[in-house]
């Protein structure tokens, strides 16, 4: 498939003196994982400084669409959202509503059993840095959509998965990431405030930030904004809905807002959150990550001499990315449609010093010359959900893959089952059956496997 080349630089006030140079060489790692790479559909970075912001997107909200993204465009910005539920902890700290040490059984019904191990009890803050000893989802948990994972946890499951759960080690020895944790902090935070998160997202943070594109429901407005996502093999993706555990995944915003946000942390701009921000800044533990340390909601990197504070967010069909740098006060957001790491974009965006390789397009592969009477084998339809299909088919003696009737992209052999798309860092194998038919489409990308069913 040709990716068009989209919307030039946009540039805010102070651009040329922050990105001078700078812009130019993020356009080309867009128009590399874009263009040359075909590993996302649309990307918006947005960068920060003392005296300047600017925003560099490149790409389209659909694929294949005419409509290109910018520093408005709403993405699913997923576990981002988690710096968001720790500052409303810290700002309830700090108008004395709720204490760091707050065990999170006080803010629940007296009727939910919350686990315990010798004799120490879950804090908020134990939530807010991932050290409750909770894992990241209850064991076992299988969601009734694998498309939507965490649409069906409800309340009651959360109440019942506490209560039948026997820690595995004390609380507060280890570090181990918890969507779960951070979930039920929030919950627990929007019972104390009576109101749900979103509601109490928005009048702690949100309004007080003038980030009026972010929320967890959207506005017809922001809909008609929101960027199509899509998996790593480039398939539609279905938006991630959330339930109990909205305080771990459930945000959308844009690169304008979260630059806004930034603003806030790193003291650029005045705003009633800066002593709960600090707050967060102050606590600060080891992980078993090397590198990586933990704070109230970020994650803290110090390597290749940078120190810099960031989380990232990733859900079915979006990768974002949100970091600064405390003391050089720069900072970035990647926000993306595609499922694709793009953290390296974003921290090389806060200091040039953290290398960009793995944005280079993908390295080489040796094509193995197949006969057509094997690669007819795998020529059809193949469904990998309910509304999304594609179709394989064989011309110039070389399979393609279909997308809603459009050529997409030629499928090169390594192996007489194993292929590889020339210009995009995915690979597909095929599964046939006892005749050698081909049964099964599975291609692979980021460490990740989507399964297409044959259609008979």
């Amino acid at each position: 498939m040709k990716f068009a080349r989209y919307a030039p630089i946009l540039a805010t006030t102070g651009f040329a003196s922050l990105l001078f140079g700078a812009a130019s060489e993020i356009q080309s790692l867009l128009v590399n994982r874009v263009d040359e790479g075909q590993k996302a559909i649309g990307i918006v970075v947005g960068t920060i400084g003392p005296n300047e912001r600017g925003v560099v997107p490149y790409g389209a909200m659909t694929k294949g669409g005419a409509d290109t993204v910018n520093g408005d465009t709403v993405f699913e910005i997923g576990s981002i959202t988690k710096v968001f539920t720790s500052l409303i902890l810290a700002d309830m700290v700090v108008h004395d509503e709720v204490a760091l040490d707050t065990p999170v059984a006080k803010l629940l019904p007296p009727t939910v059993k919350v686990p315990q191990r010798n004799g120490k009890q879950i804090t908020l803050l134990d939530l807010a840095m991932h050290l409750s000893g909770l894992p990241g989802m209850p064991p076992g948990y299988k969601p009734a959509d694998m498309e939507n994972p965490f649409a069906g946890f409800d309340t009651t499951q959360l109440y019942a998965f506490l209560g039948g759960y026997s820690l595995k080690r004390d609380i507060g020895s280890q570090y181990e990431y918890s969507n779960l944790g951070v979930g039920l902090l929030a919950h627990a935070l929007a019972r104390k405030a009576g109101m749900s998160y979103g509601e109490l997202l928005r009048i702690r943070v949100l309004d007080p930030l003038g980030m009026t594109s972010t929320s967890i429901a959207l506005s017809e407005n922001q809909r008609a904004r929101l960027a199509t996502g899509y998996n790593g093999a480039l398939f539609p993706a279905h938006n991630w809905d959330f339930d109990a555990l909205a305080g771990a995944g459930a945000l959308r915003s844009t690169a304008n807002d979260l630059l806004r946000f930034l603003a806030a942390n790193l003291e650029l701009t005045s705003t009633p959150l800066t002593k709960a921000m600090r707050l967060m800044h102050t606590v600060q533990r080891a992980t078993n990550i090397p590198d990586m340390e933990i704070m109230m909601g970020w994650h803290v990197y110090t390597r290749y001499g940078v120190h810099i504070v960031w989380h990232n967010g990733v859900t079915g069909g979006y990768w974002s990315f949100i970091g600064f740098d405390p003391v050089k006060k720069t900072g970035a957001v990647v926000l993306s449609n595609t499922r694709f790491d793009n953290d390296a974009i974003g921290l090389h965006a806060i200091d040039n010093s953290w290398p960009v390789e793995k944005l280079n397009a993908p390295r080489p592969r040796v094509e193995l010359e197949v006969s057509p009477e094997v690669l007819s084998r795998y020529v059809g339809m193949y469904r990998f959900t309910p509304s999304y299909s594609v179709s394989v088919t064989l011309e110039f003696g070389h399979l393609w893959v279909r997308d809603s009737g459009e050529k997409v992209l030629e499928l090169l052999a390594e192996t007489e089952s194993d292929f590889f798309f020339k210009t995009m860092d995915v690979q597909v194998s095929f599964v046939t059956d006892a005749s050698g038919k081909g049964q099964k489409m599975i291609t692979h990308v980021n460490g990740e496997d989507s399964v297409g069913v044959k259609v008979p």
